[in-house]
């Protein structure tokens, strides 16, 4: 906060140097009445030209030669503000004048806005704690606070400076040619011809001086009686005031109190109602609603995140219940919280998964999770679906084939176990591999005789570096369904080419990491068909005897079938020659 006494009037700067040498020669001794919690806020704002607030700096010093400095007796903090708020020394750094005098010169200016509310606020919640170096309220030490501006605050400063006067703080106000009266005298203490100061010149500096060191010397006032005050009279250097307890307001006789509804004042921005309570405003919901993080807002209450739901898949907040979703394609079972397993097609999945510098460690921690979402509604098992997985950045690396893991809970705890490569974007060679290793045989991809839809999902957050066309044609070439995943910067362009036809049912694209379930349902329906690519399709191993025996059956009737045919065109070439003789 500011000091009282550092000015920004370029008249200051004329008459300065006799106004110092009054205060440790001719003024009058230090005041040495009792002990005092005395804090200044400074205005350092653009508008304090800089011999201004030289001014300023040497008035404050000037005048804490004037006080009884030590830590049983007076003890200053000083703070200096413009749009943010910065402490100079707390109460309790220093008890030294020279000390204070070294860091108070060695401050600078900090030259932005005038936030004299933002001020206010934190010398009462922060520079006159206990933490800070102010005296127990216990001890009954009083507490004064010095507002020095040159401008116009540029927030509200009535509110504050009135928590602030109830808390037992007393305020003056002192203002710099520029100041705005209006404020000045909203922010002081009662009564306003001792506690708000305009200055203008040098006397008037001077005089400000000398009555505040008088004020600090003199008699406690409360000693003789309550004088009317309702709840407490406080004692001021050479006069008193009445002040309310929290949640209480001094009534226009300034003795009696009133609780402060602070809902009346219209700046709560409650949604829906306003309490006021000792504290100050507070916001309430209606029922069935729950206060948003900003004390403000309200939203309807999501008892998803207040209960343990249990669903397996999603749970849905339905005014003042909720109920469990599953995935397209899955039904919810019978205990109305787990949903039944993709059974409808058989897949060979693989995964090519980007692991470049881009997407940055913690965004792929949520891709794993992705990934795992997306196992968590196939039927993995080594006659269901496989899946494979393939990260690749400047290189491309086979994390696990699609023949290793046989269930659900093994792909998923693979999964989470992959380490985060970070270096390029190299889509294209990613995949060669994918069409030349991660299809074949040898890594677990059924034969191509059994017609098992053969899946490709790119997930990606950039640019490739290197060329994806060639490989993108290819894998489609050989029949495998692919699909493009886009996040963040990802090209729309290249997830089109490396995506088979139509796009609108390959391509899927969130603009970050933390929105990427969504892309679930574009995945579903393809990847876990009701009826599609490989539905109904039984598989059996070609060495069992029924499968050799229908083998055989389809392959006689095939040769039977072209037995005919064949027969059919020898006669209809005999018949040609023999017309072709006849015309001769």
């Amino acid at each position: 906060m500011k000091g009282p006494l550092c000015w920004s009037l370029p008249v200051l700067l004329v008459f300065f140097q006799p106004w110092e040498t009054q205060l440790q020669s001719a003024g009058p001794p230090p005041c040495t009445a009792g002990p005092l919690d005395l804090v200044f806020v400074i205005d350092s704002s653009r508008s304090v030209r800089p011999f201004e607030f030289e001014t300023m700096r040497q008035f404050l010093v000037g005048l804490l030669r004037s006080l009884d400095v030590g830590l049983n007796a007076t003890r200053v903090g000083v703070i200096q503000y413009s749009s943010q708020v910065q402490s100079v020394f707390p109460l309790g750094a220093f008890s030294r004048r020279e000390d204070m005098e070294r860091a108070i010169r060695a401050l600078v200016p900090l030259a932005q806005g005038t936030m004299t509310g933002l001020a206010i606020q934190y010398a009462m919640t922060v520079a006159f704690s206990e933490a800070e170096g102010a005296r127990p309220r216990a001890q009954r030490v009083p507490r004064v606070l010095v507002v020095v501006t040159d401008g116009r605050p540029q927030d509200r400063v009535a509110e504050v400076a009135a928590q602030a006067r109830s808390r037992g703080i007393e305020i003056y106000a002192v203002g710099v040619q520029r100041a705005d009266v209006g404020s000045l005298r909203a922010m002081a203490s009662p009564p306003l011809d001792q506690h708000v100061f305009l200055v203008e010149s040098f006397d008037l500096i001077q005089d400000f001086g000398l009555q505040f060191q008088g004020r600090l010397c003199a008699i406690d006032q409360c000693a003789e009686g309550s004088h009317g005050c309702e709840h407490h009279c406080v004692s001021t250097p050479g006069s008193y005031f009445c002040r309310c307890r929290a949640g209480f307001t001094l009534q226009q006789d300034q003795r009696s109190c009133r609780a402060i509804d602070y809902c009346t004042l219209g700046n709560h921005s409650c949604q829906h109602m306003c309490v006021s309570t000792l504290g100050g405003p507070q916001c309430r919901c209606r029922a069935g609603h729950e206060l948003l993080p900003d004390g403000r807002s309200c939203r309807v209450r999501d008892l998803c995140n207040g209960v343990d739901h249990g669903c397996e898949f999603q749970c849905v907040s339905e005014g003042f219940s909720y109920r469990c979703l599953c995935p397209e394609g899955r039904r919810l079972q019978a205990d109305g919280k787990s949903c039944d397993r993709c059974r409808e097609g058989h897949v060979d999945l693989v995964l090519l998964v980007d692991g470049s510098k881009s997407v940055r460690p913690q965004n792929f921690e949520l891709v794993k999770r992705f990934v795992n979402q997306i196992v968590d509604f196939l039927d993995v098992s080594p006659e269901g679906t496989r899946v494979g997985l393939v990260q690749f950045s400047s290189r491309v690396r086979t994390e696990f084939p699609l023949g290793r893991y046989g269930t659900a809970a093994e792909v998923k705890q693979a999964v989470l176990a992959v380490e985060y490569m970070e270096r390029g974007t190299m889509t294209g060679l990613a995949l060669r591999h994918m069409v030349e290793h991660s299809f074949s045989e040898a890594q677990g991809a059924r034969p191509r005789a059994l017609h098992v839809p053969r899946v490709g999902l790119v997930f990606t957050d950039g640019r490739s570096q290197d060329d994806i066309s060639v490989w993108a044609a290819r894998a489609k070439e050989e029949g495998i369904v692919m699909y493009a995943v886009g996040v963040g910067k990802a090209v729309e362009e290249e997830l089109r080419e490396i995506a088979s036809e139509p796009a609108e049912m390959h391509v899927s694209y969130s603009p970050d990491f933390s929105a990427m379930s969504h892309l679930l349902d574009n995945l579903k329906g393809s990847i876990c068909p009701e009826e599609g690519i490989g539905a109904g399709t039984e598989l059996r191993s070609p060495c069992e005897c029924e499968s050799l025996v229908e083998f055989q059956g389809r392959t006689l009737g095939a040769l039977e079938s072209l037995a005919q045919k064949l027969a059919q065109v020898t006669e209809r070439l005999e018949d040609l020659e023999r017309q072709l003789a006849n015309q001769q």
